[in-house]
């Protein structure tokens, strides 16, 4: 049976980090919907043209973009025995999507863990963050800084902090992840498949929970 877990929390909840983790655990890819639209932007994709024009005008990529996106992807050979959804889905169209989408390969969402983060520890984290200007490569000083000051650790390239990364941007973010995610919270733990985690807590102990959530999946109900 295929297992399709589903990261929620706020950004900076470091849902991103865990998901990269629990590859080990279960051995299926993690997609994260910014790696694909960073993707698709280099490669200059009909899709990565569509949502580049939105993201100039700093508005919300459509959902029918980033369903079509996400959708492409976890339709590929390595995703037959699952995949570890990262920042999507995002909205309740989204989600609904999604579940038909995994209907059509006889699939279905499994587990949905949310990453419980203050408001004050978001801002805290995501104003720390800094992305490499050549390779794109993500660092955070509070959590995952780089060996060198201001140094990316892959291409030696310069670090700066994005403007979206500022505080007022970042409360901008938190009330949007309130309206728009709100809902696809209701709608998994309305199905039974919300597990709620604890985000402050050190990253490994974060990491543990996660690990005994995704464990009882093979448990009997």
């Amino acid at each position: 049976m295929s297992t399709v877990v589903v990261m929620l929390g706020p950004p900076g909840s470091g849902k991103g980090t865990q998901a990269k983790r629990l590859v080990d655990v279960l051995g299926i890819p993690h997609v994260s919907s910014g790696d694909l639209f960073r993707h698709h932007l280099s490669e200059g994709t009909e899709l990565g043209r569509m949502a580049h024009g939105y993201m100039e005008r700093g508005e919300l990529v459509p959902d029918r973009v980033t369903v079509e996106m996400v959708i492409e992807r976890i339709t590929q050979p390595d995703c037959d025995e699952g995949v570890i959804l990262d920042g999507f889905p995002r909205t309740l169209t989204q989600a609904e999507a999604l579940d038909e989408a995994l209907r059509e390969q006889g699939m279905a969402v499994t587990l949905a863990p949310l990453i419980h983060v203050s408001d004050e520890e978001v801002i805290r984290r995501i104003t720390a963050r800094r992305v490499c200007r050549d390779c794109g490569a993500v660092y955070n000083l509070v959590f995952e800084p780089p060996q060198e000051e201001g140094v990316c650790d892959v291409c030696g390239g310069d670090l700066y902090r994005r403007e979206d990364d500022d505080p007022e941007t970042v409360r901008h973010r938190l009330y949007t992840y309130y309206k728009e995610t709100s809902p696809v919270i209701g709608y998994y733990f309305a199905q039974g498949l919300l597990v709620e985690i604890d985000g402050q807590q050190p990253t490994a102990d974060v990491e543990r929970d996660l690990r005994n959530a995704v464990q009882r999946l093979g448990e009997p109900a």
